[in-house]
């Protein structure tokens, strides 16, 4: 099957599924029709790529499905205008779909691998309002000014507190937070004043964190 007729038919299922769920942001299913999964997928899971399951990348990592990521950036409640902090880059997919609804995305990995790859794809596609760094982002960004929204895809042992500062007021930041059974649970943390205000989602594949900068890749 060549891949015009893999994206066409997996944006259909995807489609499908996410109407199914309630899921109907015109804004949301835009980008996402207008950002080729395959793209950001190695070309033997391509028939894969719009499966609602993880799928292995670089660097031993995992592209968490576009179900998944419809699912955060719903949930996220993005605006246009908006700039948007994004740690963990992954595969560059959840930050290529955000950035054709906000005005500008900083996306972060500790893995350089990843970062250049991602950097590929998005020249690829035309998109230039995402900025792409290898970085330590287990506290955030310091120096690049307030978020209105952040998004974190790897998980947090309790509250992350040091991002609080990052957040302009009333932003919202999703984090994953592992729980004492070893999984971890979407957090939506909304800014009042200088304190988190917590909603729990659902329950994500996000692994912990890993500190500091990847040598080798």
């Amino acid at each position: 099957m060549n891949v015009r007729l893999l994206e066409k038919e997996g944006f259909a299922s995807l489609y499908l599924r996410l109407r199914a769920e309630g899921l109907a942001d015109k804004a949301l299913l835009t980008a996402l029709e207008q950002t080729p999964r395959t793209l950001f997928v190695s070309a033997a899971y391509a028939d894969a790529a719009y499966q609602d399951r993880l799928l292995p990348i670089d660097c031993g990592g995992f592209a968490e499905s576009a179900d998944l990521v419809a699912r955060l950036l719903s949930a996220l409640a993005i605006e246009p205008g908006q700039r948007m902090l994004d740690v963990g880059t992954g595969s560059g997919f959840l930050a290529a779909v955000a950035a054709r609804m906000v005005e500008r995305v900083v996306t972060v990995d500790r893995y350089k691998t990843l970062v250049q790859l991602a950097q590929q794809r998005f020249a690829h596609l035309g998109i230039s309002n995402v900025i792409a760094r290898q970085a330590d982002g287990a506290k955030g960004m310091n120096g690049e000014g307030a978020f209105d929204r952040i998004i974190a895809t790897c998980a947090f042992d309790g509250m992350p507190r040091p991002f609080i500062d990052q957040l302009a007021s009333g932003g919202v930041m999703l984090a994953p937070i592992m729980s004492e059974g070893g999984t971890a649970h979407m957090a939506r943390l909304t800014k009042i004043g200088s304190r988190f205000e917590r909603e729990d989602l659902f329950e994500v594949p996000y692994r912990p964190f890993t500190p500091g900068l990847a040598l080798a890749l």
